[in-house]
């Protein structure tokens, strides 16, 4: 006679833009529930240009997320399509749809991450998706040498980050403690697994876990924090890193991990020994290795990177 099927576990996915959208398909075909949260940092595109008159957190991860989460019936793919309408042309040209309805609802709700589930509501999302944070905040750096010919080593501005001149030492965010949902900390607290990444390491995955509430609600966690490693160097942000120096840049910020994903055979390669021994304060974390790149031969392709995660997730 056959027992009761195990509960599938409770899922967080940390992080943003596309890196986000691969992990959330790879842990719904084993999670039961995902919660996604999303990076509001971005000041580039239209995002950009609706911080200049709004306060708010930047809506384009948020909406990238829920797009990539609509389901897939008529209704809700037409909502989808609409919401990722890009305008040409005229006062609104660059602008997508779907930042101006979040900023709206915001307005007309009072309340951003309310404005979120709104939307996710009418797209049929299959799966909760949170704002980082409370209130906009800008992401800044801190480089190893000097920008230009001047002594000014500082960086401001998601899109300045991302196209850093010189080696990325740090990031923070502005204001330097932000309030955090409490759907966030709950979430991350109560979940099973938190998966953070792939994406862009400092301006998608540290923009979000260097949050010091986030970062806080990580370190209390007793288990289950999973990093995925990059596949692909990210020129002017991890140009000629590999894992072990993802994994250092994890631990310079204050993340704690418990076990690592990488493609060895990718360009980014596998971790070092010496490194996950020593990754978390001389404790080991586990290294999961598997073949992860996607057709494109730049991106994980998700298929492959989910039983990867389910394993871990049971382990």
């Amino acid at each position: 006679m056959n027992g009761p099927r195990p509960a599938r576990p409770s899922v967080v996915a940390l992080g943003g833009g596309h890196g986000l959208a691969i992990t959330l398909s790879a842990v719904s075909k084993y999670a039961g529930e995902v919660t996604a949260v999303v990076s509001g940092a971005d000041d580039g595109g239209s995002s950009g240009r609706l911080r200049k008159s709004w306060a708010g957190p930047a809506p384009g991860d948020v909406r990238r997320c829920l797009l990539a989460l609509a389901a897939p019936g008529p209704d809700e793919q037409a909502w989808a399509e609409a919401l990722d309408y890009r305008f040409r042309g005229g006062e609104l040209d660059g602008h997508s749809l779907g930042n101006l309805v979040l900023v709206a609802l915001s307005e007309t709700t009072g309340d951003f991450a309310g404005a979120v589930a709104r939307v996710a509501e009418l797209l049929g999302a299959r799966a909760r998706v949170l704002p980082a944070t409370s209130v906009a905040v800008v992401l800044c750096a801190e480089q190893d040498g000097p920008i230009g010919g001047g002594t000014e080593t500082q960086l401001v501005g998601q899109v300045k980050v991302a196209h850093a001149p010189g080696r990325l030492r740090r990031v923070w965010v502005d204001p330097p403690n932000p309030p955090v949902p409490d759907a966030v900390l709950e979430a991350i607290a109560a979940a099973d697994q938190v998966v953070i990444g792939p994406g862009s390491l400092f301006t998608s995955v540290l923009a979000v876990c260097a949050v010091p509430g986030i970062r806080q609600a990580l370190s209390a966690r007793s288990g289950g924090r999973v990093y995925v490693c990059n596949v692909g160097h990210q020129i002017g942000e991890t140009g000629g890193f590999d894992a072990d120096d993802h994994l250092a840049a994890l631990s310079d910020h204050g993340v704690v991990v418990d076990a690592v994903v990488c493609d060895p055979d990718a360009p980014v390669g596998g971790l070092s020994t010496a490194a996950a021994r020593t990754a978390r304060a001389g404790a080991a974390v586990q290294v999961a290795t598997a073949t992860l790149l996607a057709a494109d031969g730049h991106s994980h392709d998700p298929r492959r990177l989910a039983p990867v995660l389910e394993r871990l997730a049971g382990s």
